[in-house]
């Protein structure tokens, strides 16, 4: 009985040691992330945040003239959870063609590359963003 119960403390310890690793890192990478971003082609900003465990991309701001249905305030990118070392995976929603398709997120110094994936990952489209004030 007593080797049970040490077994089952060690147990516990280590749960609890790997939840808090795992929660801890969560935590200092989206704070990586959190901020706008200006999209490669300086066309639209997306501001991303925290949001329900994960983080979420909100359209900030488009450059005026520009011709598309998307709007200020419309959450493109969401779910997107720690797969990683500054990386994440989600989804990100295209407001041109109106479809959902899997997400992932890279961060390289300033540097933040998104793509978005459908057939499996085996058509994929990346852009670039650069923090922005």
């Amino acid at each position: 009985m007593r080797q049970l119960s040490i077994g089952r403390r060690a147990l516990g310890i280590a749960v609890l040691a790997a939840l808090g690793a795992a929660m801890s890192g969560t935590a200092v990478r989206a704070d990586d992330v959190a901020g706008i971003w200006l999209r490669d082609t300086g066309a639209s900003k997306v501001k991303f945040a925290p949001c329900g465990g994960a983080l979420c991309g909100t359209l900030a701001w488009i450059k005026p003239g520009t011709d598309t249905p998307a709007k200020v305030g419309q959450k493109v990118f969401f779910d997107m959870k720690p797969t990683g070392p500054d990386a994440w995976s989600g989804s990100a929603f295209n407001p041109e063609d109106g479809k959902t398709y899997a997400g992932k997120m890279t961060l390289s110094g300033g540097t933040l590359t998104t793509q978005g994936c459908a057939m499996g990952g085996l058509i994929c489209k990346s852009s670039t963003w650069t923090r922005s004030n």
